[in-house]
């Protein structure tokens, strides 16, 4: 699991998203940047925690947040992911698990007694000047803009 705490300066990364379009944590300077990471896309609750914050983009934006997807699916899942569900928002392929590991996203995890790498469904929510405010390590897909919001 993540050993970022709220209150410490985001890690700076620069990669390319789904597009080959660079993207940069500094590129979201003023704004409020919600950084999801999930396990893999087009799954059932990696598909309702995506599709919940792109069905309230537009809210989301007017209170002032950008959002940015994080996985270590590859690119061609990624924009497939994208084009069916239409996100208004960019995905990161990070299939080197480089961003994953920087925001502690990516490690260890147990399942039915079985041991396994893998990605911690995490939000990050970075604040205008770079500082992590908020992490959700329990994440309800179904209303994960609710419970952003709520500490909003």
């Amino acid at each position: 699991m993540t050993h970022l705490k709220e209150g410490d300066i985001a890690p700076d990364f620069t990669t390319v998203d789904e597009q080959g379009n660079t993207i940069s944590l500094k590129d979201y300077r003023g704004k409020k940047l919600i950084l999801f990471t999930y396990p893999k896309a087009m799954t059932p609750g990696c598909t309702a925690e995506a599709c919940n914050l792109s069905d309230n983009y537009e809210m989301l934006s007017e209170k002032g947040f950008a959002i940015v997807g994080l996985s270590a699916d590859d690119t061609k899942k990624q924009i497939r992911f994208k084009e069916k569900y239409n996100f208004p928002y960019p995905l990161i392929p990070d299939t080197e698990k480089e961003v994953l590991k920087l925001y502690g996203a990516w490690g260890l995890k147990k399942m039915y007694g079985r041991e396994y790498d893998g990605i911690f469904r995490t939000t990050f929510i970075i604040n205008e000047e770079g500082v992590i405010e908020r992490i959700f390590k329990k994440v309800k897909t179904k209303e994960h803009t609710l419970q952003i919001l709520e500490t909003y």
